[in-house]
C-alpha cells in the first residue's frame, strides 16, 4: 500500500498488488475481503495490479519506486 495523491485529502491509499500465478482476483473482490478487518478510513480508494513488486538490495519493499511509477496516478474518488 503507497499513498497517492488526492485534491481533498492530500493523500489517499493506494493497494498495488502481484496475483499470485494462476488465481485471478479483482479490484471489487479485495475491496470486500479488506472491509471490516481494517479501519474505513485505512481502505485504499484502489487496487492495481503488477506484475512485480520492486525490491531493494536487502529484500525490503522499496516503496520510493512504486511511488515514483505511480506518482501520476488518478485515484477514481479523486
Amino acid at each position: 500500500m503507497i499513498g497517492v495523491v488526492h485534491p481533498k485529502w492530500d493523500e489517499r491509499p493506494l493497494l498495488v498488488i502481484v496475483p499470485k500465478e494462476g488465481k485471478e482476483v479483482d479490484r471489487d473482490a479485495m475491496l470486500k475481503y479488506m472491509d471490516g478487518k481494517i479501519a474505513k478510513w485505512w481502505m485504499p480508494d484502489d487496487v492495481q495490479f503488477v506484475r512485480e513488486i520492486p525490491h531493494t538490495a536487502t529484500g525490503k519493499i522499496n516503496k520510493l519506486k512504486l511511488r515514483e511509477e505511480f506518482k501520476d496516478y488518478k485515484l477514481p474518488s479523486a
